[in-house]
């Protein structure tokens, strides 16, 4: 399994320009709770209490995250359980209203990421390796803690990485005359 700082890193090498990240942090989380509204109409009852599957996925997910990192990890658990519980309600609406919650909070967050990617210049990390797309909400995450002032070696160490791995693959230059 690869470090938090590798996976960052290359999910950060896709995402240098602030309008690219920035349109992340109102796309991500859109697209993660469409995924879960989704998720959160195949349930079943255990013991009387209704399990759904958005709910076994983000524990699943919770468990790498803590792996990866704890602090962040717990900040994803705050995070997804809000977004679980507002999937949960959307979820318990009629059919129509739910699947166009659903339409617009997952077409939606993806429009909002591509033409992010359009400021960047560069397709999105997950076509290169689509496990990306588990790292995009633990490096949103991230960045709030990186803008806050905390894990400073670790937002070094990522952002050294991930220029590395972006000047290694040319992105970003200016095309030298023949």
């Amino acid at each position: 399994m690869q470090t938090l700082e590798q996976q960052m890193a290359f999910y950060a090498a896709y995402h240098q320009d602030a309008r690219n990240k920035f349109s992340h942090f109102i796309g991500v989380p859109a697209i993660v709770l469409g995924v879960m509204v989704a998720l959160a109409w195949l349930r079943i009852d255990v013991a009387g209490t209704p399990v759904t599957a958005a709910m076994a996925i983000t524990a699943i997910l919770l468990a790498y995250y803590l792996r990866l990192d704890i602090p962040l990890g717990v900040a994803m658990t705050v995070v997804l359980a809000a977004l679980l519980y507002v999937a949960g309600i959307i979820a318990s609406l009629p059919l129509k209203e739910g699947v166009t919650w659903f339409l617009v909070l997952f077409a939606g967050g993806w429009v909002i990421q591509l033409v992010g990617h359009i400021y960047e210049g560069r397709k999105p990390a997950l076509v290169d390796n689509l496990f990306q797309i588990f790292v995009a909400p633990i490096f949103v995450c991230a960045e709030v803690f990186f803008a806050l002032g905390y894990k400073p070696a670790l937002h070094a160490a990522v952002q050294k990485r991930a220029l590395q791995m972006r000047s290694d693959a040319g992105i970003g230059q200016q095309p030298t005359a023949a």
